[in-house]
């Protein structure tokens, strides 16, 4: 399973990447403090995918760390980046094909590629 997330958080990346919503610069100390899910308080989702989710779920397969069982980011990707077209559901759909091998099922209604 470990080269399977692998695999997805690297597709994420090139996707984020793709869409231009890859960041060349960290968010400050404090945004990163955030107590609320996803940091949905201090930065854009696309942000907390890129300096929170893939550096802790590579930083757990690297260690040999146990993965999170139970994950549901789909719903807030399908909101966080509305209107989606073509080139936003690729990315969704990574991140929902991330949920379901996590989670071991689909946590999401919407149409899949």
């Amino acid at each position: 399973m470990n080269s399977q997330v692998i695999l997805l958080l690297d597709q994420i990346e090139a996707e984020l990447k793709a869409l231009q919503l890859w960041s060349p610069n960290p968010p400050d100390a404090a945004a990163l403090q955030s107590t609320l899910p996803f940091c949905y308080d201090t930065m854009p989702l696309q942000q907390w995918l890129q300096y929170v989710l893939l550096p802790r779920m590579r930083a757990l397969v690297e260690g040999g760390l146990p993965l999170p069982g139970q994950i549901s980011i789909c719903p807030i990707a399908e909101e966080a980046f509305k209107p989606v077209d073509s080139a936003k559901l690729a990315l969704i759909n990574r991140i929902g094909d991330l949920d379901e091998l996590l989670s071991g099922q689909r946590q999401q209604q919407s149409p899949r590629d």
